[in-house]
């Protein structure tokens, strides 16, 4: 999953890029508001996490609106130092999906995060399931019937991506925009090598369990039992 931090305080910034990283998401970083409404608008972000008190000509308020009116429904979560309940109420009217004051503490950021990255229809409980395959975006935990499946960070963001679109066939550029942050060297077979990595460890070992991960010459990737 994809994620772009708008904060003007590059510490603040570089903590949140740095944590949520180590929590297997792809980050793009950007301090002043005509670079995140810039950024907003020409990548494909999974979240937004907005500061509402921006440098430039455009503000946090001011992104999410024009987001909204343009019809980009990215989830976007506002951070702001500003708590009062006409702060947040007028955030959430401008189409802010979650509210945060600062100063937060990050384990409730990663919750909010993960709660609005979540998709009902794939979701039991806690878990991404398909077939006897299951995903746990909380603890990290993957496993295929009773097996326990150990994941590199990247392995499972790509997995949990996949997961979040089953039955969706995902173009290799889609799968670097969404798993890899801008700064990275992505060479072409990058998500070849991934991909077999993951059948390495959840379709293979498992000869009796019906393969997930299915190759569309030209197309991409799909996770499905078809």
């Amino acid at each position: 999953m994809r994620i772009l931090v708008v904060e003007d305080e590059p510490k603040i910034a570089q903590s949140l890029k740095r944590g949520l990283e180590l929590k297997s998401y792809a980050v793009d970083a950007v301090h002043d508001g005509d670079s995140g409404l810039a950024y907003a608008r020409d990548d494909d972000y999974d979240l937004i996490i907005l500061d509402r008190m921006l440098p430039g000509s455009i503000d946090g308020t001011e992104i999410c609106r024009k987001l909204r009116e343009e019809k980009i429904n990215t989830p976007i979560i506002m951070l702001t130092a500003r708590g009062t309940i006409g702060d947040k109420v007028e955030g959430l009217n401008l189409g802010a999906d979650d509210y945060l004051v600062k100063p937060f503490a990050f384990d409730e950021l990663i919750a909010r995060v993960q709660a609005l990255l979540r998709r009902p229809q794939v979701n039991l409980g806690t878990a991404l399931t398909i077939d006897n395959l299951s995903l746990n975006p909380h603890t990290y935990e993957v496993k295929r019937g009773p097996n326990i499946i150990k994941l590199s960070h990247k392995e499972f963001a790509l997995l949990e991506y996949l997961m979040h679109h089953q039955d969706q066939i995902i173009s290799k550029d889609h799968l670097v925009n969404h798993i890899w942050d801008e700064d990275s060297n992505i060479l072409p077979n990058t998500i070849e090598v991934y991909i077999g990595y993951l059948r390495n460890k959840i379709d293979r070992p498992f000869p009796k369990y019906k393969p997930l991960i299915h190759t569309l010459r030209g197309f991409g990737y799909k996770l499905s039992l078809k």
